[in-house]
């Protein structure tokens, strides 16, 4: 399952939302391990344990109010829920919501962040033993 937060500029004018995975910039001395835990807790509600690194995505954006154009690489990590609330979420976030695997894939915004779902989904169906599922259904 995946976690996503969803924002919509106005969604009372039926403004479709477009979710995206947690994500943030690191305040001064933070590890990107402790900005991911902060940015998931602060954005979703979840206090959550990083299990793996899944990788990092990179990309240019321009910022609409100076027109500046910004590089921003993006590191994503497996993690697990311990706790929270999603009710507890940010309120620059309409909505945070768990999903299915496959409805993730389907719903996440962006085609970068649906490759990062595909590799967690590779971490954890790699790191289950071929006792409990046969070597066959891990392809």
């Amino acid at each position: 399952m995946a976690d996503g937060a969803g924002s919509s500029p106005n969604p009372e004018a039926g403004n479709k939302i477009r979710w995206s995975l947690a994500k943030g910039t690191p305040d001064a001395g933070e590890t990107l391990e402790e900005t991911a835990l902060r940015e998931v807790r602060e954005e979703t509600g979840l206090e959550v344990e990083i299990d793996a690194p899944i990788g990092s995505i990179e990309y240019w954006f321009t910022e609409r109010a100076t027109k500046d154009r910004f590089h921003k690489t993006v590191h994503f990590f497996l993690m697990a829920p311990r706790g929270g609330s999603t009710d507890q979420h940010d309120p620059e976030f309409d909505v945070v919501q768990w999903f299915p695997y496959d409805e993730a894939l389907a719903t996440v915004g962006y085609p970068n962040e649906a490759e990062v779902l595909r590799k967690a989904l590779a971490l954890i169906t790699d790191s289950i033993p071929d006792s409990i599922t046969g070597p066959e259904e891990k392809s």
